[in-house]
Formats: C-alpha cells, structure tokens, sequence
C-alpha cells in the first residue's frame, strides 16, 4: 500500500484522522493544547463520575492498597480480592449470577463472540453494531449476516432461511451510539427463543442510565434474565476504564476458559476496580444522578426541536446529521471556536453519506451551558448547511 497517497486521499475526502492533546478539567470542560477553555460534548462520562468525590476516594485507596498494576493476568498471579468483589457487584446491578471483567469494551467484544461460536456456526448482527463486535465476528470466522438496522421483520426473514442447525449467535446494542435509538428487546427476545439462538446485548451506553438501579435497558424492561450476555463498560457512565459480560455461571466459567482477550490479558489495575466499584455502588444508591442527567437531556432536546431539528434520538446521545464530511468537520470548529468541544463522526465510523456531530449530554454540563450550545448549534447548523 501507498501509505502517504492514502494518508492524502483521506485528509482530502475529509476523513483523515488526527488526535486533539486536551486537559481534562471537570466540570469546567477541557483545555486543549492551545489554551482554550472547551465545553466538552464528546464525552461519554454521562453522570460525570469519572470526577465524583467517592469514585476518585476508591481509586485512590485501592492505589494506596494494591499498587499501580495487577501484574500478571487473572488465570496467573493477577486476580485480586477486588475483582472478585467487583464482578459480584456487576452481577447483580445486571441481574445475573455472575460476571467477568474484561480490560477493555473492545477485547471483551472480540474475546467473547469467537469464544461461543466457530467456523460452522452462524451470527445475526445488527448492520449498526459498534466496529468492536464486528472485529469479533471475523476473529470467529462464522457467517455472518447483517440485518437492517433494528429491522427484525428482516432478522426473523433471515433466521427462517440461514439458520441452520448449528450454534446461532445474535447480536445486537441496546443503545446505539451513533444515532442515541434503542434496540426493540421484547421483540428480539421473542425471536431468540423461537430460532433458538444465543442472544448477546451490548449494554455499554445504556448501564448505569435506565433502569430501577441503572442496571441498564435490559432492566428497565425487565429482560435481564431472557438474555444469555449482557455486556458493558465501566468507562462511559460508570466513569472509569474496562468492561465486562454478565451471564449465568455456567456462561462465564466457560468464557474464563475460552475468551482469549481475558485469559492472555493483564488484570485490571487496582485503582481502576476501585473506582469502577465505588461507581457502581453509586448508581445503584443514587436515582437522582439518572433524574438529573435526562431533565438536562430534555431541556436541550427542547432547544433543538424549538429550532427546527428532528430526529434526536431515544437517550442522552443526539446525533445532528449533516450528511457530508467536510460540512461535519467545518461545523465542528465554528462551535470550537466559540468553545465547544465536539467530534465530527464521519465514515466508516457511520454509513457514507451520514457524517454528523454526535452530541453527549452529561452532567458536567449546567442549564446556562446547555442553552448556549443550542443557541451556537442551530445557527451554525443554518450557516453550514446553505454553504
């Protein structure tokens, strides 16, 4: 490959990559690398935890107790009380009998699809599936077959057809990240049972939101016990770094024993489960971070619809559609030079033709802050789009 012809062709398509050096600052945004004050719209610290008194007190004690490193995996001298301790917690925030931890949302993905199925079984995926659990697919080296994106007319179609009699594994997100919709689960539910498949849901930007407890969408519809894995992260709302799969012990004793990504990975460091216990322990105890945050969300969905724009999403995430690349990227700095940190999402991480801003709304972000973004994004919006 002609690496510097591919690098030119990206950044003249606008989709060339490159990385932005910031300095997080709480609730007061990011600073980036020329000194500027941002208001931070990417991020995925929804119930802004990764900064809470007691979560930064767990990271620290677990720090003082344990060391900065696991030192070694789990399955040699890595597996720590706490990670037991953790896992437990995990368990039953998503109702199930146990967990595993994972160092990453992206190993847990592609430990754990090519762990359940092999060459001569089959997977359903949903077309939006986070590039994680497509990465996971290849490493099983199944067939796999992508169903329109929560189109489950076209999953049961595809089901009644290329079924087969061996192992089926569905998969889908209950949140999607890029567009903020949510994944019909009853429905999905109905048809795992019927085709009798395996069924996997990735709960990474729904844990710690919905739900009673804020065991995720899986609990606020009470089908946390109708799915085989839930999956998810401890570094979106539970503001820290790692991830994990929720099952039955059956399950998990086997993922143990076969997911590579956990066996032959080094164990999350002390501080890291420590502040992803006193997390979870957080959300449980504290409704009102999950009342807060969605009467934010609200409040700026009102701005934006007031405005004009539709199709906002089901959730914390709004995704504002531009279409083309180099429109995203030229309405993402007029809201940073007017201090607004937001990423413009462009292909592959979207379909072509769809490149767009993907607004987090989180509880870093005051009303008055919220207002003003609404104000600067709806004219920008106007500007860019007559250009």
């Amino acid at each position: 490959m002609d690496r510097l012809n591919w690098l030119i062709k990206q950044e003249s398509s606008g989709l060339l990559r490159k990385l932005m050096p910031l300095t997080r600052h709480g609730s007061d945004g990011v600073r980036a690398d020329d000194g500027r004050m941002l208001h931070d719209f990417s991020s995925n610290d929804y119930l802004a935890l990764s900064n809470h008194p007691l979560v930064i007190a767990g990271a620290r004690k677990a720090l003082e107790q344990g060391g900065a490193g696991a030192g070694a995996a789990r399955l040699m001298s890595g597996d720590l009380a706490i990670h037991h301790q953790l896992e437990e917690e995990l368990a039953a925030l998503k109702e199930q009998e146990a967990a595993l931890l994972f160092g990453s949302g992206f190993l847990a993905n592609c430990g754990i699809i090519p762990a359940l199925v092999g060459r001569n079984d089959v997977i359903f995926s949903d077309r939006l599936n986070h590039a994680s659990i497509y990465d996971g697919c290849r490493l099983a080296s199944s067939r796999l077959i992508r169903f329109r994106h929560n189109d489950l007319g076209h999953l049961e179609d595809l089901l009644k057809s290329q079924r087969g009699e061996n192992e089926a594994l569905i998969v889908v997100e209950s949140l999607y990240s890029m567009d903020g919709d949510r994944c019909p689960l009853p429905e999905l539910v109905r048809l795992k049972e019927k085709y009798n498949c395996l069924l996997m849901v990735d709960e990474a930007h729904a844990t710690g939101l919905f739900g009673s407890q804020g065991g995720g969408l899986l609990q606020e519809r009470g089908l946390a016990a109708e799915v085989d894995l839930a999956v998810g992260t401890l570094g979106k709302a539970l503001g820290s770094y790692g991830a994990y799969v929720a099952a039955d012990r059956q399950m998990v004793d086997y993922l143990l024993n076969r997911a590579r990504s956990f066996i032959y990975s080094t164990a999350l460091p002390p501080a890291v489960a420590g502040a992803s216990l006193a997390a979870v322990r957080l959300v449980v105890s504290e409704p009102s971070l999950r009342t807060e945050l969605f009467n934010r969300v609200n409040f700026f969905k009102e701005k934006l619809i007031t405005g004009g724009l539709k199709d906002l999403g089901d959730s914390q995430i709004i995704p504002v559609k531009v279409g083309d690349s180099a429109k995203a990227l030229a309405l993402a700095k007029a809201l940073g030079d007017q201090g607004f940190y937001l990423t413009a999402v462009r292909p592959p991480t979207v379909p072509e033709g769809t490149a767009r801003l993907r607004i987090s709304i989180t509880l870093h972000h005051s009303l008055e802050v919220l207002a003003q973004a609404a104000a600067v994004l709806l004219k920008e919006l106007s500007r860019i789009r007559t250009l």
